[in-house]
């Protein structure tokens, strides 16, 4: 209708748009809504401008929503000073429109007053709820901003929060923000610790820093059985999880990265301690799911871990044992692939029946949703595993169309040591590549290179 300009108000606006279609202020008010005193106050400056007013002015005055948002933040936070009564509502506002620049200009206007940092966080803990996480990061950005210098609960649940909002495919990302929060995981109350800690291991372990794993799972183990000990199988409402979980979990964790550091007896031995639960006090209906979902994993990674210690004569067992497991296919697939090309072991019997699994989905099991950042991982190691296979076996035509969907993927997470692998294993091939494969393989490569604004930085030594 007319361009926004910076050096007219709000009010001048609405007298322009009165002007020029001949409005009396009882006019627009029926169109708008909006009360003609209020209208008459708005436009004699005696009357701030709610929300609600000016949302129903813009809409009264055929403009699409937020029109006047820029205008709003310079009248009401920048040139007078930020009301709460005033900012809450704008900020809220904003939210259910998701305009979070508008939210991110309103908020660095207030980040050097402490006092607005309980504010900005109980409203950023309602978004957060409500399930608008995009809409709730820069108030927790501001917080822990704000509060950098303390150590408050309030600057580790920020941080926290920053963590799981801003977790993604991008796995080097994931790794930023993975080595922030971890500074601050100690400073979290006791039942928000033990899903940090979670949420912590879930991202190292895509990431296969076995080390962190044993680190993170110990210090799991510690909180999670202290926990246990003092307040039975009362969960608390900010775990996600059972007690239980938490304690079994981390003895899963450390035992996997034993089992991926190739200390498959020390893994073993972990197995044994995830498997005994004579220690949970008379369980409830969700314990006892829990610790049914421990057991089938145990007697899974059993199978894994003598496979991968060369006991090859347990391979038909493990194929009989997930059969009628279907949740149990795809991590059974990424070790017996990894096995095959280990000890020379034919399985095309097996990656016949279970083709379908190598298209990309979700993973779950009796407790919900595995870790997309693992699956992640574990599907980019499988296509890879599964192309090496077939270059064992002289079958080029497979072997380098699953290997570039490996390194499509790879490059699609941002995955640095798998795309490594898989130029390796490309070039280690290449003779044998048709010119159009060589051309699908050079193409992906250059969008490889053009991550500018990605650091990776791997060396052929970790190969």
């Amino acid at each position: 209708m007319f361009p926004l300009n910076s050096n007219t108000t709000i009010r001048e606006h609405l007298e322009i748009y009165l002007k020029t279609n001949h409005m009396t202020l009882n006019q627009f008010s029926e169109i708008s809504g909006v009360n003609s005193g209020t209208l008459s106050g708005t436009l004699n400056g005696s009357r701030p401008i709610g929300m609600q007013q000016l949302d129903r002015i813009t809409e009264g005055m055929g403009l699409e929503e937020g029109y006047f948002y820029d205008l709003y933040i310079q009248e009401c936070f920048v040139h007078s000073n930020p009301d709460w009564r005033r900012l809450r509502p704008f900020l809220y506002r904003c939210a259910e429109l998701d305009k979070v620049k508008y939210m991110e200009e309103a908020v660095n206007l207030i980040m050097d007053n402490l006092s607005y940092a309980p504010l900005l966080f109980e409203l950023a803990e309602q978004l957060y709820h409500e399930g608008r996480l995009i809409a709730a990061r820069p108030l927790y950005r501001s917080v822990a901003e704000s509060e950098k210098m303390q150590h408050s609960e309030r600057l580790a649940l920020s941080q926290y929060r920053l963590f799981t909002i801003g977790l993604s495919k991008d796995q080097m990302s994931n790794l930023a923000l993975a080595t922030q929060f971890e500074f601050f995981v100690d400073r979290l109350d006791e039942p928000y610790q033990l899903d940090g800690l979670n949420d912590l291991i879930n991202v190292y372990a895509s990431l296969r820093r076995w080390d962190k794993l044993l680190e993170l799972g110990e210090k799991l183990k510690v909180r999670a059985t202290i926990h246990y000990e003092l307040n039975g199988n009362r969960k608390s409402k900010e775990t996600k999880k059972e007690i239980v979980f938490y304690v079994l979990y981390s003895y899963l964790v450390m035992g996997s990265a034993c089992f991926y550091l190739e200390d498959y007896k020390t893994a073993l031995q972990y197995i044994t301690q995830y498997i005994d639960h004579s220690w949970v006090k008379y369980p409830n209906q969700a314990e006892e799911v829990v610790m049914l979902q421990f057991q089938e994993w145990a007697e899974a990674n059993r199978f894994m871990s003598m496979l991968r210690d060369g006991q090859v004569h347990v391979l038909p067992d493990y194929l009989n044992y997930i059969s009628n497991k279907e949740n149990e296919v795809f991590p059974a697939l990424c070790e017996i692939v990894v096995a095959a090309n280990a000890f020379n072991l034919d399985i095309d019997h097996v990656l016949n029946k279970y083709e379908s699994v190598f298209l990309y989905q979700e993973q779950i099991s009796r407790l919900g949703k595995m870790s997309s950042h693992i699956t992640n991982d574990r599907y980019a190691r499988l296509l890879m595993g599964i192309s090496e296979y077939y270059f064992r076996k002289e079958d080029y035509k497979n072997g380098f169309k699953t290997l570039l969907e490996s390194l499509s993927f790879s490059f699609e997470i941002n995955n640095g040591l798998s795309m490594l692998k898989c130029i390796g294993l490309f070039e280690k091939n290449r003779r044998c590549a048709s010119d159009s494969l060589i051309m699908q393989y050079q193409l992906l490569i250059s969008e490889v290179q053009n991550l500018n604004d990605k650091k990776i930085s791997f060396t052929y030594s970790n190969l």
